[in-house]
């Protein structure tokens, strides 16, 4: 790869190639069932091929069209298993790695956004990038203090084609029913479109990154890299060396496995009373599980701005289903928009609903898998289901559809981790309203936290 294709036809061109495999790839393997070969032979074949394409065509594209890998990758846990298992590694490949960009291109940017004389910022710099992701890929280095530091560097032509992949993918909502049979795309593309231009101004990923690395300084749970320099297109932080969460789901021990899907939860409730912000970025690859236990977190360019925290009404609501209150549950759904004013929603009905996914709070230790997962999303997707009847009168407020979607998101990884923890004893902690007594006011009034002089001293 030589550039992020940036011409609208010559990406639509590649996108438009996906649905164009998979049917060439569909005919072929009839031909071979005509031919003697066994089926389901056949079938893995052709899902597998259509998982590397995948992955090819979305990696090379970047922008918007990995993003949006980045995203379906989370939810593979949900799939269904004869469907999910020739998709997992291609799509956690997404989380991870994509081809990199030429190191002329990687040192143009940097002599563009440091100036002419940007190695006499580092000690070392690694041509080979460490890392590719959706919009920037990131190179390990030595700063000119000795210090190990990450350079996250934003891919020419980012910006344009991370909106002009989520348009086209938002016109091809059907082509990727292949991966989720029934999966509707369309808010999750909606929803990306208005959050991730956020993420093409480094500057701004690192005003959030300083604050939560303030916020979590000798932290024992939770570890967030200091940020070093940063511009519109680069940015430089401390290295953290850990174990990719995406390693941890692929062979980690159950030690490791639990330990993680704590401290995510922890992240995920704390964060938000803590810093006024939500990581909103969930998928494995950026995440690190240290060797002293503590969860490293990178990646703060999208983040849910909550300077009053976790909504209480959140919390309120899941105690209230909990303990069976069904009139208050429906109540306080329709006060928050959740229940569309002419819905007419029996309130048991909503409440049998909205009981099951709460599972997890509603015992002391609870133990997230795939298997509970998908059980679920059949639930909750099957029009034969009386939990999809009750499913279609409801509304998702946009006061909460970032929220919903780190939260699903984080849910995600949780099964695909088949973490067990005490779960509700962070949530009775961290969620405001879960608890009738007053919750402890952990938040830092002044949320600028952007203000350089308070940043820790740079080398």
């Amino acid at each position: 790869m030589t550039d992020i294709p940036r011409r609208a036809l010559t990406r639509t061109a590649k996108l438009a190639a996906l649905p164009l495999g998979m049917a060439g790839r569909a005919t072929l393997g009839l031909g071979k069932r005509l031919g003697g070969a066994p089926a389901e032979a056949v079938a893995r074949e052709v899902q597998q091929r259509t998982a590397e394409q995948l992955f090819s065509v979305l990696g090379q594209l970047k922008g918007g069209a990995m993003k949006f890998g980045q995203a379906l990758s989370i939810f593979e846990a949900a799939f269904p298993e004869e469907l999910a298992k020739p998709y997992r590694a291609a799509l956690t490949k997404l989380q991870e790695a994509a081809p990199p960009l030429p190191v002329a291109q990687v040192h143009a940017v940097l002599a563009e956004e440091l100036g002419p004389d940007w190695r006499k910022k580092f000690r070392e710099f690694d041509d080979t990038p460490a890392a590719a992701a959706s919009i920037g890929q990131v190179h390990r280095a030595v700063w000119s203090s000795g210090r190990p530091v990450a350079v996250k560097i934003q891919y020419p032509g980012a910006g344009p084609a991370l909106m002009a992949d989520l348009n086209q993918l938002g016109r091809m909502a059907r082509l990727f029913t292949v991966v989720q049979p029934g999966l509707d795309i369309k808010p999750l593309v909606a929803e990306l479109k208005a959050r991730v231009a956020e993420e093409l101004d480094y500057k701004l990923e690192a005003k959030a990154t300083r604050v939560f690395a303030k916020e979590y300084r000798d932290d024992p749970e939770i570890a967030v890299p200091r940020v070093l320099a940063g511009t519109a297109r680069v940015l430089v932080t401390d290295w953290i060396d850990g174990t990719p969460l995406s390693a941890i789901i692929a062979d980690g021990s159950e030690t490791d496995r639990n330990l993680a899907g704590e401290r995510m939860a922890v992240l995920h409730f704390a964060a938000p009373a803590r810093t006024g912000m939500l990581h909103a970025d969930p998928h494995p690859g950026n995440f690190r599980l240290l060797p002293d236990g503590r969860l490293g977190v990178l990646d703060f360019g999208a983040v849910a701005r909550l300077p009053e925290g976790l909504p209480e009404p959140v919390g309120r609501l899941a105690r209230q289903a909990i303990a069976g209150d069904a009139k208050e549950v429906l109540a306080g759904l329709r006060r928050e928009g959740f229940v569309k004013p002419d819905a007419d929603i029996d309130a048991d009905a909503l409440l049998a609903y909205v009981r099951p996914m709460l599972d997890p709070l509603a015992v002391e230790e609870f133990q997230f898998s795939r298997a509970w997962l998908r059980k679920e999303a059949t639930r909750l997707g099957d029009p034969r289901s009386p939990a999809y009847s009750v499913g279609r009168q409801l509304n998702l407020p946009p006061s909460y559809l970032l929220i919903h979607r780190v939260t699903l998101g984080s849910i995600g990884v949780l099964c695909q981790l088949e973490a067990k923890a005490h779960y509700r004893a962070v949530v009775e902690r961290w969620q405001p309203g879960f608890v009738e007594k007053n919750q402890p006011d952990f938040v830092d009034k002044d949320q600028s936290g952007f203000v350089e002089k308070d940043d820790p001293p740079q080398p």
